[in-house]
Parts: structure tokens; sequence; C-alpha cells
């Protein structure tokens, strides 16, 4: 399989903390790869490199081809990495229609496609985005990313805080992407729904890549010693 997005040896800090010591990971062309560790160990923040919303300190990113380590994060963007970011952050004051209208750029994905993933929306279109659900805020989200039509999609916690049947929603929405060959970057706490759309896994303990491989050859012991409590 073709390699889309590469971290290798990825080092970055917040001023004078570093946060990152040594991330590898690869995600490939038409996968799903979850990032998984404990809380304060790395992920979002090896989000917002891969995003160039924070500098490197070292190593390299690259994405289709080409090294991002320096680009700033709107190249990054245009390049076909689209995030759905922790907490949702829709434009509050605007409506579902607009927060959808502001980013869409031409490609495979449009709005009624959009819609069809999320029905609900099209319920909502002349809405302020602050007056919607929780969960109907994180398929905005989600549908606000698809119409940049990336090549890649990362989601960071998108079911986090949310109701059992939403959730069960953006799940079923992730499964129904991965089934039309989008990769697929995501970050979640439910291992359970993790194991049945993510291709491999890599962990993160403490700023490393500390385990990658396979979902299915993810272990117990692998899951005890660096995501249990």
């Amino acid at each position: 399989m073709t390699v889309l997005l590469e971290l290798d040896g990825v080092r970055a800090a917040y001023g004078p903390v570093q946060a990152l010591f040594s991330i590898d990971l690869a995600l490939a062309e038409g996968e799903v790869l979850a990032l998984l560790g404990r809380n304060g160990m790395g992920k979002t923040t090896t989000v917002r490199t891969i995003m160039r919303m924070l500098p490197l300190a070292g190593g390299r990113v690259s994405f289709a081809g080409q090294d991002i380590s320096r680009l700033p994060s709107h190249r990054a963007a245009q390049l076909g990495l689209g995030l759905v970011p922790e907490g949702r952050r829709c434009f509050a004051p605007l409506t579902v229609s607009e927060n959808l209208s502001v980013a869409a750029r031409p490609g495979e994905w449009t709005l009624p496609r959009v819609l069809e993933l999320f029905p609900r929306l099209g319920e909502r279109m002349g809405q302020p985005a602050r007056t919607l659900s929780g969960g109907e805020q994180q398929m905005l989200a989600i549908a606000r990313a698809l119409l940049t039509n990336p090549r890649a999609l990362i989601l960071d916690e998108a079911t986090e805080g949310l109701a059992p049947v939403v959730r069960a929603e953006i799940w079923a929405a992730i499964r129904a992407l991965k089934g039309k060959g989008i990769s697929i970057l995501v970050i979640d706490k439910s291992l359970k729904d993790l194991r049945t759309v993510a291709d491999r896994a890599a962990i993160v303990e403490r700023g490393r890549t500390v385990w990658h491989g396979a979902m299915a050859d993810m272990g117990e012991d692998a899951v005890a010693r660096h995501l249990g409590v």
C-alpha cells in the first residue's frame, strides 16, 4: 500500500517544554489508523504537529510524497489534510449552511453527499451552529471537513462526551467513510469501536511511539501496559 502520511522521529515543544520526543507513524492510502494513548501522552500534540499548528523541533512530516515539515497550516490543509478537532469548534454564530459552505472545495464530496451521510443536518440548515446539540455539532464538524475534499481525514476524539445513540451514528459514519476508501487517522478512547474500523494502530506514551502494528495484533498485554489506568 502507498503511504500517504508519514511521521519520522517527530519532536515538538510548547516553548521550553518538550512534548514530543520521537513520534513515528504511517497512514496508507485507504487505511484507518488508530492513534492511541492515555490522556496527556501526546496524541493531540501529534495532530497539531501534523496540521502544522505547532512547529517541529526535529524529525519530518511527509504527506503525499512531499515534506510538509515547514509548511504553514493553511498550505497543509490545501494539500488535502482535513481535521475534525477535539471539541468540535464549529463557527457558532454561523448557520449550518454557512458552516458547510465556508470551507467547501470542489471534489467528490458535495453538499448532497454529506447530507446523505448526516441527514439530520439537512433539517437544520438555517439554524445557527450554537443551537445544535453536541452530537449535531460533531456531525457538522465532520461534514465541514469532508467538504474540503481531503485525501486524509483526522478525527480527534470525535465521539467524546456524546450520548450512546449519537456515538453509534458517528461510528456508523466512520465505517461508511472507510468503505469509500478515505484515509483516516482516528483518536478515540473506545477500543471496542476502534477494533471494528481500524486496520492498524499506533500507541504513544510520553511523547514517543511505543507500539505499532495491525489492530488485530494488539493484545491485552499491550493494552494493559500502555492504555490501562
